[in-house]
């Protein structure tokens, strides 16, 4: 072998080893959980309806929230992802997991066996948890009924198979910084933040992605297609391509009843997404709509114009 081809192989040697060093699962360490820790199970069911789990991971063909069997598909440019059980199923679902390998799956984006899972699991949200939030919510899961569906594996085709990539995917849109509140703000506002920006993770719908499937940041929530490339997600910040004419009261009916100021009720999706806000508190909701208010306004596609009768 000559020198040019030895130095090559070197450096060929070199850069897997540089990829498999940075694109290695990373997650929180126990330390991360602290002590004295007292789980809340009502603060944990909130967790569980403002996260939207029954939206993706109810079994189909019932109606009980809490039977987590999934089988949901999730169609994406990548490849159909299916949401797994998440019941208390030791076998199926999550009732073997430890709450640590729960914690790093919903914050981290790693699995029980240490490996990456894919963002079908909105965790570039949830990262923005309150690790004693993530505990409840944990705590809550315990409570829910066991289920023996198997989970049906996705169906991807090569490279976005192959898991270790999504390593380099993180590194790009996994800055795993929490919330920060914003000082300026009220705490109803900071409040709705959280709920927005983290468990609720409405910009993971609301807002268009590059070709990487990652969030357009100075986009972020201005609404675009959706990830199947079919429907339309409207913007969301006061532009008036999305709500700017909407009030707070406006907002907050939305999310309680799904009515809109021009008495229409949605449906599909974000029918879905009602279920789940309207079982938070009137001042979560409130607060959610104050913090949507104050988002910087960004121009996106218009909602369609109503049809004057």
């Amino acid at each position: 072998m000559g020198k040019v081809a030895k130095v090559l192989a070197v450096l060929v040697v070199l850069g897997l080893a540089a990829f498999w060093l940075l694109t290695t699962p990373s997650t929180l360490p126990a330390s991360a959980l602290g002590a004295g820790y007292k789980p809340n199970l009502a603060n944990g069911e909130t967790m569980f309806n403002i996260g939207g789990c029954a939206a993706c991971h109810m079994s189909a063909g019932q109606k009980d929230r809490h039977m987590l069997g999934g089988g949901m598909a999730l169609a994406s440019p990548f490849g159909t992802f299916y949401a797994p059980n998440i019941s208390s199923d030791t076998t199926h679902g999550i009732g073997g997991w430890g709450e640590l390998e729960f914690v790093n799956a919903i914050m981290r984006g790693v699995g029980r066996d240490g490996q990456h899972l894919y963002p079908a699991l909105p965790y570039t949200s949830y990262q923005k948890m309150k690790v004693e939030d993530v505990r409840d919510l944990y705590a809550f899961m315990k409570t829910v009924p066991a289920n023996a569906t198997p989970s049906k594996p996705h169906q991807i085709g090569f490279p976005f198979n192959i898991r270790r990539l999504l390593g380099g995917w993180k590194l790009l849109y996994l800055d795993k910084k929490p919330f920060t509140p914003d000082p300026s703000k009220s705490a109803s506002v900071n409040r709705g933040g959280y709920l927005v920006e983290g468990p609720g993770h409405c910009a993971e719908c609301h807002s268009p992605r590059d070709p990487l499937g990652g969030i357009i940041p100075d986009k972020r929530f201005a609404g675009g297609m959706d990830v199947e490339g079919k429907g339309w997600v409207p913007d969301i910040t006061p532009h008036p391509d999305g709500i700017g004419n909407w009030t707070k009261a406006d907002i907050t009916e939305l999310l309680k009843s799904g009515m809109t100021p021009e008495f229409d009720s949605v449906g599909g999706s974000m029918g879905e997404v009602i279920q789940n806000t309207s079982r938070l508190t009137d001042a979560d909701r409130v607060a959610m709509a104050e913090y949507l208010k104050s988002l910087p306004p960004r121009p996106g596609k218009a909602p369609p114009k109503q049809k004057k009768s």
